[in-house]
C-alpha cells in the first residue's frame, strides 16, 4: 500500500495538481469509501471514522459530497454484471 501511496504522490506532483486539491480529493474518496461501506448509513461511518454524524454531515456538505453521489456509489450493478447463483441456490436445496 505504501508503494502505491507513493506511486500516486509522485503522479500528483508532476501533474502539477495542489497540496489542497490532493488533500480535498483524498478526504473526500476516503469518506465515500467508508459510506459505501455502511450502505450510507452516516451514523454507522461516523463512529468507524472517530467522529460524530453531524460533523461527517457537515464535511461531506464542505467537500460537495452529496446524497446524489453516494447514491450513486450504492446502486446494485446491471444483472448482466451480477454473479449468478443459481447454481448455488440449487446446490443448497438439494443439501
Amino acid at each position: 500500500m505504501k508503494r502505491e501511496l507513493e506511486s500516486l504522490v509522485t503522479q500528483m506532483h508532476s501533474s502539477g495538481v495542489r497540496y489542497d486539491d490532493a488533500v480535498r480529493e483524498f478526504k473526500k474518496q476516503y469518506l465515500l469509501e467508508v459510506l459505501v461501506a455502511h450502505r450510507g448509513n452516516q451514523c454507522k461511518a461516523a463512529e468507524e471514522l472517530g467522529m460524530h454524524r453531524n460533523t461527517l454531515s457537515r464535511a461531506m456538505a464542505d467537500l460537495g459530497l452529496t446524497q446524489s453521489e453516494l447514491s450513486a456509489s450504492l446502486k446494485r450493478p446491471p444483472r448482466s454484471v451480477r454473479p449468478v447463483y443459481s447454481a448455488f441456490r440449487q446446490d443448497f436445496r438439494q443439501g
